[in-house]
């Protein structure tokens, strides 16, 4: 006979979280782990093809949800985002930076258009995601408790090849982290972190490279994780974003959580 899986302890109920870039990969496991904790989820998908995506995700939820198309890396997506939810839910209490994008090529072949792609996503997106956030977030004069969580990558400290401008954008989330953590807690009452994924088996690292150049390099990187010989899952990651988000964690503030199986070690 099968013993059936313990509950799971409803330690977000009640609270609100906005997951940009939610409607596949990474982003989505993050929206079913903080649901499945009793958090109400706000996703956000960037094109109105991915809307039907979203919305089964969104079903598939233990609770309450919204779906909001809005291109995180256009200037005016990031407030739509941050408006739908309001007027959705009327609060905000955590808010997961997770769009991102990434162009893998050597340096002397990527573009000014791969640049401005991948610094709107990834850096200016989250800049003004959490810029139209923070008002909304709780007061800290009632008590704060609000969560922000950026995703990062174990390249914004140990670099890879042919990722420069990747590289540099995650560098950048990582430093802004930390700025963040010291400048936005004494005014708002929250907490700042950000997570750093290793390889994750997702549609985004397939997507990345070819299938030649994916059977070359996945072995190497494979090798090279002392816990095992295999790349991360999204499911992992979305566990230690939800860790950020709970209570217990609210001692927690700007530090950079790796999820590589030890690939990174900073």
């Amino acid at each position: 006979m099968t013993t059936p899986a313990p509950p799971v302890p409803q330690t977000l109920a009640s609270k609100v979280a906005v997951v940009s870039g939610s409607s596949h990969g990474i982003g989505a496991a993050i929206a079913q782990e903080l649901s499945s904790r009793g958090a109400s989820l706000v996703l956000n998908y960037p094109t109105p093809d991915l809307e039907d995506t979203a919305e089964q995700l969104g079903n598939s939820l233990a609770g309450s949800f919204a779906s909001v198309c809005a291109d995180i890396s256009t200037a005016d997506g990031p407030a739509k985002l941050i408006d739908a939810a309001v007027k959705a839910f009327g609060k905000i209490d955590i808010l997961i930076n997770s769009a991102g994008r990434i162009i893998v090529k050597p340096f002397e072949e990527q573009t000014l258009e791969d640049f401005t792609t991948l610094v709107n996503t990834n850096l200016r997106g989250m800049w003004l995601l959490t810029q139209a956030a923070l008002p909304h977030l709780p007061k800290k004069e009632e008590g704060g408790g609000g969560r922000i969580v950026n995703m990062c990558s174990g390249v914004a400290r140990q670099p890879m090849a042919n990722q420069s401008t990747y590289c540099a954008t995650k560098g950048a989330i990582d430093s802004l982290t930390k700025e963040w953590a010291r400048e936005l807690p004494p005014k708002y009452g929250c907490t700042v972190n950000s997570v750093a994924p290793g390889p994750i088996e997702t549609p985004g690292m397939r997507g990345c490279m070819t299938a030649e150049e994916m059977a070359v390099v996945q072995p190497q990187m494979e090798m090279a994780t002392p816990v095992a010989p295999r790349v991360g899952k999204p499911e992992e990651v979305a566990w230690a974003v939800a860790f950020l988000c709970e209570e217990r964690s609210r001692w927690i503030n700007g530090e950079s959580l790796f999820v590589s199986g030890g690939l990174v070690i900073d």
